[in-house]
């Protein structure tokens, strides 16, 4: 059915989607961006920053002169941390533009969400700085205690629809409105989710990696300019992906742009009004609770997958 329903949209509604999913992820990012100091304020007693704030500092960065290139591999591994995300919108299934995602699922998506972090420890380990060191040794010890409980949950889901294709996924959600939303059916692989959500985003309480009282930014100490908002530009794009992402697996995707977003800016902002509560984890305790309650979870849901 998958490839019946891919050979029939041309070349170009394909060549169409791969130029505009990216330029969309972009832009519905940066709002994020913006929603997320939002938030951050208004639990702070602040009145945050402007409407445009997200873009100019885009412009800022890629605008002043970046101070030290550390070679080939420095400029690969931002290419890769942008380039992994860039390639997971292509695969999200969206409103009017499912040409691409019905070839791929979720199983491709979740090596896709991996490749940044690879990226950016395969960029700043080229920089030789020890608290860049200490950054990514962090980040990818947080990885794999995420990523632990987050391929229980996509087995969950796929086990339970019998598919691994998110277009197949979403319309089996959409049937009987609410009631056959993944949240609904299986609550416990959704709570899962939306913890495992949290350490994916690298937001407060799992924001080791950065520690910026502590080891003074980690990965971003030697970033500068162009790299510094390549790294920016790579957060819009994680903040949508990682929304859209859990919206298609539990809450039955959207059968139009607005619902669609709605959804993933309330998805967004249950992890970012817990961010600015609670005190940061160290590195063994991050460990420690993801493979203990998400993973926990994730697998009393899966056993119950109806």
């Amino acid at each position: 059915m998958d490839t019946q329903i891919f050979t029939e949209i041309s070349l170009s509604e394909i060549l169409v989607e791969l130029l505009l999913m990216p330029v969309i992820a972009f832009l519905v990012g940066l709002v994020m961006v913006l929603w997320m100091r939002k938030i951050g304020a208004r639990v702070q007693r602040r009145i945050g920053p402007p409407l445009f704030q997200p873009l100019y500092d885009v412009v800022k960065l890629f605008g002043k002169k970046t101070q030290v290139s550390h070679g080939v591999v420095h400029d690969i591994g931002i290419v890769m941390a942008m380039g992994g995300y860039i390639a997971a919108e292509t695969l999200l299934p969206v409103p009017g533009m499912n040409g691409i995602a019905v070839y791929g699922g979720i199983i491709t998506l979740t090596y896709l969400m991996m490749i940044p972090s690879l990226g950016l420890a395969l960029g700043v380990g080229q920089c030789a700085n020890p608290n860049g060191s200490i950054g990514i040794s962090r980040a990818l010890t947080a990885m794999l205690a995420y990523d632990i409980p987050f391929v229980i949950i996509v087995f969950g889901v796929a086990f339970h629809h019998e598919t691994t294709n998110l277009v197949e996924i979403i319309t089996q959600q959409q049937q009987a409105g609410i009631a056959s939303w993944g949240a609904v059916q299986n609550p416990l692989l959704a709570l899962a989710g939306l913890a495992t959500l949290q350490g994916m985003l690298g937001k407060q309480p799992f924001e080791i990696y950065i520690a910026p009282a502590e080891i003074a930014t980690g990965p971003m100490v030697e970033m500068s300019g162009k790299y510094l908002g390549g790294l920016f530009v790579m957060q819009a794009f994680q903040l949508y992906t990682a929304a859209v992402l859990y919206v298609s697996l539990f809450l039955g995707g959207g059968e139009s742009w607005f619902e669609l977003l709605a959804k993933s800016f309330v998805v967004v902002s249950i992890p970012m009004m817990i961010a600015f509560v609670f005190p940061r984890y160290r590195t063994e305790d991050l460990v420690r609770l993801f493979w203990k309650w998400p993973v926990m979870i994730g697998l009393l849901g899966v056993a119950f997958v109806g």
